[in-house]
């Protein structure tokens, strides 16, 4: 089960697209949309991220920070982030780690085959680090533009 809205997001630190290590405490003071997707350059991981690219302006504007998680490495994140050209960060959480501690790690199925995976889960972060509200099943190519609503963004 994913953490809830109201508690405070735990604090992690990942490296990203450049392998530079980030930090969720480095945000403090913005609010923060910390999605977690299955796999790079997969059709609905692809959709959602082109999706944030395309409305990243407004978030911009509305002085929102994007950060992507998902288990593939560094190397997976600059080839994905490259080809489509995405202004967000990418964090490898290799092991699952931060997923697990975010509860956004289990059992899935695909085509009548169980297996463990990412839920496609996003966390509404706030400015002093408390999580105002979860988005879980996520339908990515709808999920932005839910985002920007839920904040109160026109685009």
């Amino acid at each position: 089960m994913p953490l809830s809205a109201g508690v405070p997001a735990p604090d992690f630190e990942l490296l990203d697209d450049t392998n530079r290590p980030r930090k969720l405490s480095d945000y403090r003071g913005k609010n923060v949309i910390l999605y977690f997707y299955p796999a790079d350059d997969t059709s609905g991981c692809t959709k959602e991220a082109c999706h944030f690219r395309d409305d990243y302006s407004a978030y911009e504007k509305a002085d929102v920070v994007i950060l992507g998680v998902s288990p593939d490495s560094v190397a997976s994140h600059v080839k994905f982030k490259n080809k489509y050209q995405l202004p967000f960060p990418l964090l490898a959480d290799i092991g699952h780690r931060v997923c697990d501690l975010h509860g956004v790690w289990g059992r899935k199925k695909f085509i009548g085959k169980e297996y463990e995976g990412v839920l496609r889960t996003t966390f509404l972060i706030d400015p002093a680090g408390t999580i105002v509200k979860v988005f879980e099943k996520v339908r990515p190519a709808e999920h932005s533009a839910e985002l920007l609503s839920v904040l109160g963004v026109t685009n």
